[in-house]
């Protein structure tokens, strides 16, 4: 599922929803105001929709706790001052095991667009945390490294299957002025999940009791969602108009039916619209289309810049070092807890991304891009070259390296983390939107995947802190490309930002 915006002549943005059923797409309206002055609802509006997004946010805490099970596992399994644990991996087993899961989130969300439009956004939210729900039960009772694999995939495949229905409820169920707030909140649920799941073994020191604790989060999720409602532009699609309008009313504040009547038109009138102009002739060219108009400059340019942008991101907001922090933070060789510490980074981490909500529109993403950035490179060049240089006291030498590399954690949350993705949603031309973001939303993960999975090797290659060394010079170089190649979007149309890549 992407969305797919474009802006009419009545001051409303339309967003074309695609999704894949049975090998064809299919095509409906997602509505959207360019300008929030049509409707004021007010705060209970404001309080309906937040409400009706709890089980969404519980959906990404899910995730949170899911991303974090490699590195809280791993590091238990490497403690071998753990007399208790009787299973091990070797470390080529330990790479396989925390990169699985970025490999198989791509499928995830394949299987997440076949789907959706028939299940709709609710129950495919829903679906998500059987698996989740699976994989934990399957760790409590593993035996071998074979079933941490299976369980990792399990997650992979949940992460996957969730991202499309989660952005996609929300972009339907709130109004436009919220909708950029909550999309941008969605790193501050993932890292709370995260922080969630840490702090549990921090203090339980045991990794199967923290799954069988952590097995309460996505059976909660699943009651919540259960009494959450089904976004009304789904239910209209469905050609249930009463009920649409119905829920309508509650999103807004649980305001009578003449309230919202005028935006409840406007949704009828755009998928009657929608309805009387696609057939699966036009969705079929319209795919053919779409692929053809990748090799457009106008096209090429901003996937071309996408791409890099996801490299340079996860090459310097930890990705490569998510699975081994445990061992990371023990190389730094501080005098800390290093459960404690892992939760206190998560923790910093949520702070970084409320500042992306509160800051991204004041600043831009540009100049967020090349700030977080740089800072990152910064403190990775310092790591290394402290790592390897300094001969004073290791006491302070352990300190610095933890501190930069918190620092640069800090900065990456509210900066190039979340950004990218953000940019994902904009630089794409309208009628190839689907397909590009789709190719780079999977091409993200495999290039996790290949972070994940290699970066013992390279740590043998080159040594440990040189590996700092080559991604924080790397980072400097990734600040000239963008420099050069990323506009601004930040209060620009979309119309604006295509025309920068033409």
């Amino acid at each position: 599922m992407i969305h797919v915006c474009i802006c009419t002549k009545i001051t409303c943005e339309v967003e074309w929803k695609l999704v894949l059923i049975h090998g064809e797409q299919k095509k409906y309206i997602v509505y959207g105001m360019e300008s929030n002055s049509n409707y004021k609802y007010g705060i209970k509006s404001t309080f309906s929709q937040c409400l009706a997004l709890v089980g969404a946010g519980f959906l990404q805490v899910g995730v949170g706790t899911e991303l974090i099970c490699s590195t809280v596992i791993i590091g238990a399994l490497s403690d071998h001052s753990n007399e208790n644990e009787w299973l091990t991996m070797t470390n080529e087993q330990t790479s396989w095991f925390g990169s699985l899961l970025y490999l198989c989130t791509p499928l995830g969300s394949l299987i997440s667009s076949l789907v959706l439009g028939r299940l709709g956004h609710k129950n495919c939210m829903i679906i998500t945390n059987i698996p989740y729900l699976v994989s934990q039960i399957m760790f409590f009772y593993a035996k071998n490294v074979e079933t941490m694999y299976a369980c990792s995939i399990m997650m992979g495949l949940s992460v996957g299957f969730s991202g499309g229905p989660f952005s996609a409820y929300i972009g339907e169920v709130c109004e436009p002025k919220l909708r950029g707030a909550l999309m941008s909140a969605t790193n501050v649920f993932f890292f709370s999940g995260s922080l969630l799941f840490a702090t549990i073994y921090a203090i339980t020191r045991q990794w199967r009791l923290t799954v069988l604790i952590n097995m309460a989060i996505p059976i909660i999720t699943i009651a919540i969602l259960c009494m959450s409602p089904d976004s009304p532009m789904w239910l209209l699609s469905k050609g249930k108009n009463e009920k649409a309008q119905r829920t309508l009313g509650k999103l807004r504040g649980w305001v009578t039916h003449d309230k919202c009547s005028n935006e409840f038109h406007e949704m009828v009138v755009f998928m009657s619209a929608n309805k009387n102009s696609s057939n699966d002739k036009n969705d079929k060219n319209d795919s053919e289309s779409s692929w053809k108009q990748l090799l457009q400059p106008d096209v090429l340019r901003p996937f071309r810049l996408l791409l890099i942008y996801f490299f340079f991101s996860n090459l310097l907001s930890g990705v490569p070092f998510g699975p081994y922090l445990v061992e990371v933070f023990r190389t730094f060789g501080a005098d800390v807890d290093v459960q404690w510490t892992v939760a206190f980074s998560l923790c910093i981490a949520i702070v970084g991304g409320i500042l992306t909500v509160l800051l991204v529109n004041r600043l831009g993403k540009r100049f967020l891009t090349l700030t977080t950035l740089s800072i990152c490179s910064i403190c990775y060049i310092s790591i290394g070259l402290i790592g390897v240089y300094w001969t004073n006291s290791e006491q302070i030498k352990s300190w610095l390296l933890l501190t930069c590399y918190l620092i640069s954690t800090f900065v990456a949350s509210f900066g190039i983390m979340p950004i990218g993705w953000i940019l994902l949603t904009e630089i794409f031309p309208m009628k190839s939107r689907n397909i590009t973001c789709s190719i780079c939303s999977t091409l993200s993960f495999i290039l996790s995947f290949f972070m994940t999975k290699y970066y013992p090797d390279v740590v043998y290659l080159v040594d440990f802190y040189n590996t700092f060394t080559i991604f924080g010079f790397g980072g400097l170089i990734g600040c000239v490309y963008f420099y050069f190649c990323l506009p601004e979007t930040e209060n620009k149309t979309l119309h604006e930002i295509s025309e920068f890549f033409k």
